[in-house]
């Protein structure tokens, strides 16, 4: 019996990482990852101003896109050992990895923050899905990879057609509980960062690795974990919660996003940049371009407070317990447009209150992306504990659900008033008598 592979040839090169020690490339992956559209990720931090906290944080996308490279040829590999007989060939294992290489193309600067402004901007996996079928990666992908650009571009996106058995399968190793994408990216921020959160035991979850048919389910196999990976993935469910609660959520960290969201807001109001202009940048250059003349002011403003580390300061901080506050501020995630003409409401009654001009921008509302928590695994047993099938869902094996993970976020994921530091005292002091107003309610 032959096994399957997602390489014909030896490794070209190796390249050290601060996790794996060393990651085999080949020389199809060589090239791709030399191409422009792929070099460009070298120039984006992973955390965006995450470093302003923990200055070691400063890896960067391309790293990262390497590290979920590495794993899903490993998970593929293992997998194609394991199940010889399984529904994927070895072009299907290359395109799978392709895409895992590939899934942060399409990212713009300064991590997710920009996407959450939503139309015209496009998600990052649509600018990838773009990038991929294009020149030079399309050509990549078909020459020395012999793989289908749309279809790795799909696999990117989530558009895994019904009829498409292999896709469905190898799906899960990109998005999904068992997703080689946080299997590489918590460890690496909580290494950057040097904390001691994020832990994940990535090499026995990778081990553990299972293909099953899921009883009355239409889907004829997907992926799983044998009883051995029920610890290894609490742990990853364990580190991700752990993560943003001490540093995706810092409160300086989402002060800098929410700037930055806002400048890139202004911009684009004015016409002074397009939502495809923003694809072709990285940190750095984005950063100057937000600082030019062309700009609107509110973005030069912005821009130069980021640069120049005069980051907005939180000024109240609403919890869930609040609910009627935290539901009616909560929304305005998905009102990009409304909440701007709130915090310029607050602006103006901040300017009542002192007496003089306050910039429109002085105050802003943070409100981080509300999580989806899914534990959709199923865990397959070769002899199961008396009281277990032999395959059972995790959440009735590990005896918590997604209910559980999305209680937990919900009171830990703060909204935030942040304010330039010189009106943080007058907010904290009046915050009631402008914020209610400006909602559209009473004191």
């Amino acid at each position: 019996m032959t096994t399957r592979t997602v390489h014909e040839t030896l490794p070209s090169a190796f390249i050290r990482d601060a996790l794996y020690d060393r990651i085999p490339l080949y020389p199809h992956e060589r090239r791709l990852i030399s191409s422009l559209p792929f070099l460009r990720l070298d120039r984006i931090q992973q955390l965006g101003f995450v470093s302003r906290i923990w200055p070691g944080a400063k890896h960067t996308r391309y790293e990262h896109s390497l590290g979920v490279m590495h794993l899903t040829r490993r998970a593929v590999e293992h997998l194609s050992l394991r199940y010889p007989e399984a529904p994927f060939t070895p072009a299907d294992a290359a395109t799978v990895v392709a895409a895992a290489a590939l899934h942060d193309i399409g990212h713009y600067p300064f991590s997710h923050a920009i996407e959450e402004l939503g139309d015209p901007v496009l998600s990052h996996e649509e600018v990838g899905q773009w990038l991929i079928t294009r020149d030079p990666v399309a050509k990549l992908l078909e020459e020395d990879w012999h793989v289908s650009p749309q279809r790795v571009a799909d696999l990117v996106v989530g558009a895994i057609p019904d009829d498409a058995p292999a896709d469905q399968l190898l799906s899960g190793l990109l998005s999904g509980t068992l997703d080689m994408d946080k299997l590489d990216y918590l460890p690496r921020d909580a290494h950057a960062c040097s904390v001691p959160y994020g832990g994940v035991d990535a090499e026995r979850l990778l081990d553990a690795l299972a293909i099953a048919t899921i009883p009355g389910t239409s889907q004829s196999q997907r992926l799983v974990i044998s009883g051995k990976g029920i610890s290894p993935l609490h742990s990853l469910i364990n580190a991700r919660q752990e993560m943003f609660d001490n540093v995706y959520w810092h409160h300086t960290n989402r002060a800098c996003m929410i700037m930055l969201l806002r400048a890139v807001q202004e911009a684009l109001l004015a016409g002074a940049i397009t939502a495809q202009d923003l694809t072709n940048h990285d940190d750095a250059s984005f950063l100057a371009t937000m600082r030019q003349q062309s700009m609107p002011e509110a973005t030069r403003r912005l821009g130069d407070a980021l640069a120049e580390r005069r980051i907005h300061k939180r000024a109240v901080e609403v919890s869930a317990r609040a609910s009627e506050l935290y539901n009616r501020l909560g929304v305005l995630w998905y009102e990009p447009q409304r909440r701007r003409d709130i915090e310029r409401k607050l602006s103006t009654g901040l300017a009542g209150i002192l007496g003089e001009a306050v910039p429109d921008t002085a105050v802003l509302i943070d409100i981080p992306k509300p999580e989806r928590w899914k534990t959709d695994v199923w865990v397959t047993f070769e002899n199961p504990p008396v009281g277990f099938r032999r395959i059972m869902p995790w959440r009735d094996v590990a005896g918590m659900g997604d209910e559980d993970f999305k209680r937990y976020e919900e009171h830990r994921r703060m909204i935030r008033i942040v304010v330039e530091e010189r009106y943080r005292t007058t907010m904290l002091e009046h915050w009631e008598r402008l914020v209610y107003p400006a909602l559209g309610g009473v004191v």
